[in-house]
């Protein structure tokens, strides 16, 4: 995923997108919000898990 697209994402983003940028999978990714090891803050509403843009971006030094 480039910078562009990074900076262009909404505030909240699906797990998958989030695992793409991370240049994990999503069977991976889900394993680590379930382990409560993701590296990037997560929300969890209605039994959607979402991800926040904000921590993903601080992350990754953008």
């Amino acid at each position: 995923m480039s910078w562009e697209e990074l900076r262009a994402l909404p505030p909240l983003i699906n797990v998958v997108t989030a695992a793409r940028a991370l240049g994990v999978g999503r069977d991976k990714a889900y394993r680590l919000i379930k382990e409560g090891a993701f590296p990037a803050r997560t929300v969890t509403m209605g039994g959607v898990t979402k991800v926040s843009t904000a921590s993903l971006w601080e992350l990754l030094g953008a």
